[in-house]
């Protein structure tokens, strides 16, 4: 899967093994809003689908994938790959303008979709004898594999290792140079979620009651006139009710940081270069050093 970024919006290509995928995730990208979507290969019969043998012109259906997809900003290693999973049948769906807070929906809605891993199928295409892109070719060795009846790939459109005579009696020697460049790939993402959730929680409080008791008793002594009057007497009873208040405290920030570590890859390949063996029949030296001879 491919992200490029231009500025306030996104780009995402991805590619499908089958038709249905690719319809399911363009149906799930337009219901979540997002429109500026283009399938690439509606007409292939499906990844694996396509017989790659001689008889087929594998670098013009090669070459015009790749010119069907010349209008979308790739760069041009991934639009090799594209080229390559469109002529095995594959499909390729591209969403444009991505505005950045539907960026992570639409990754999401390709990823569950089922779109391929480009790099573990690049690999795979390479181990058969796909030849990709090559930074110091040029798009020479875009289209530079076919297949032949022994089921082996040999390479095409070449400059001749062996070298033959051109018109004007001149061998070209021709070196490989090793060019590594950097292409930038997601490796996963760290996604924190806030939620609220309800515990239920008790604690113990002491409370006081009053209760009011009467209490009589006998006595006998004389009694006065002011000892028949009217009287009342009351008590009040009084009770404690808990009360219960909350408070909210943050009590945790959660950040996420990033930490860039770099690291030295070796890459190990092999290049050619053209080797030169000069036959003279007159018996002539012609490989000496001279400088040997001015000493």
């Amino acid at each position: 899967m491919e992200n490029i970024n231009t500025g306030a919006t996104r780009t995402l290509s991805a590619m499908f093994d089958t038709r249905a995928e690719a319809d399911r995730a363009i149906a799930a990208l337009q219901a979540a809003g997002i429109a500026d979507v283009v399938l690439t290969g509606g007409d292939n019969p499906g990844y694996g689908s396509v017989e790659r043998d001689v008889a087929i012109d594998t670098r013009t259906h090669e070459k015009g994938f790749f010119e069907s997809i010349g209008d979308f900003f790739f760069p041009e290693e991934d639009r090799y790959a594209y080229a390559e999973g469109l002529n095995r049948g594959g499909y390729l769906v591209t969403v444009s303008n991505i505005a950045s807070d539907q960026y992570e929906t639409a990754l999401d809605i390709l990823d569950d979709e089922g779109a391929v891993d480009l790099d573990a199928r690049e690999g795979e295409w390479r181990q058969e004898g796909w030849s990709g892109y090559d930074p110091a070719l040029g798009d020479t060795t875009a289209y530079a594999a076919e297949r032949v009846e022994t089921d082996t790939y040999v390479a095409r459109d070449w400059a001749p290792l062996e070298g033959d005579l051109n018109d004007d009696g001149r061998i070209d020697v021709v070196e490989e140079r090793l060019l590594v460049s950097k292409r930038e790939a997601e490796g996963g993402r760290v996604r924190v979620r806030s939620y609220v959730r309800e515990t239920p929680v008790e604690q113990d409080v002491e409370l006081r009651s009053e209760r009011v008791s009467v209490e009589r008793r006998a006595v006998d002594r004389p009694a006065s006139d002011a000892d028949f009057a009217e009287r009342t007497i009351e008590a009040r009873e009084y009770v404690e009710a808990p009360v219960v208040h909350k408070d909210a405290r943050v009590v945790e920030e959660i950040n996420l940081n990033k930490d860039v570590e770099t690291h030295v890859e070796t890459v190990r390949d092999t290049v050619r270069k053209t080797e030169v063996e000069i036959e003279d029949e007159r018996g002539n030296i012609i490989d000496r050093d001279l400088d040997a001879d001015r000493r």
